[in-house]
Parts: C-alpha cells; structure tokens; sequence
C-alpha cells in the first residue's frame, strides 16, 4: 500500500480543497477497471487531489473499494462522505506540484 504519511491538519486541508471540487471521476456498475486506474494515475500526476462519486454501491462495498483503490492507486484516501471520495498522491516532481501541503 502507498504510505504518505498525512497529518490531520494536512488532511483536514485537502478536504476542504476537495469541497470545491467536482467528481473528475465515476466508479460504476463495471467496477475498478484497468482503465479506471489508468485515468486515475493521469488525474493524481496532474491534479495531485482527485474527487470520485461512486454509482451503485452500498456503503460497505464503497468502504471497500476505497482501501482497494488507495492501494492499487498508490494513493491516500483523504476522506469518503456518502457517495463520494478524496483521494491524494503529491506530485514526486517539486517542481510540478501544485498543492501546498504546510
């Protein structure tokens, strides 16, 4: 499993950028597809902080693919209210990122 170690203040931070944010993803009937996580490693190189809304799921299902896409993803599940997830991973280039952590 990816291992960024997060602060609260860090991740209390992250949560309230992700409040402006729309879902740049959707998580479906068809499930973690390859494909999903393609698109994601693209969002999380470019955008650092990525929202997803998951369609269909029951919480414990939603509970479960958010550890499983943190992993898969090598990223942070920030936090997951109702139907939707943040998730984090800071750009490894100084350089290109774009989200000050503090």
């Amino acid at each position: 499993m990816y291992e960024f170690p997060l602060t609260g203040a860090q991740r209390s931070h992250l949560r309230g950028l992700g409040q402006r944010l729309e879902p740049a993803l959707k998580l479906g009937r068809s499930g973690a597809t390859p494909e999903f996580f393609t698109e994601l490693q693209k969002l999380l190189r470019t955008r650092e902080l990525v929202k997803l809304r998951f369609v269909g799921a029951e919480r414990d299902e939603r509970a479960a693919l958010c550890d499983r896409i943190a992993a898969e993803g090598r990223c942070v599940c920030v936090g997951a209210v109702g139907h939707t997830a943040l998730f984090y991973r800071q750009n490894p280039e100084p350089g290109e990122r774009r989200i000050a952590l503090g």
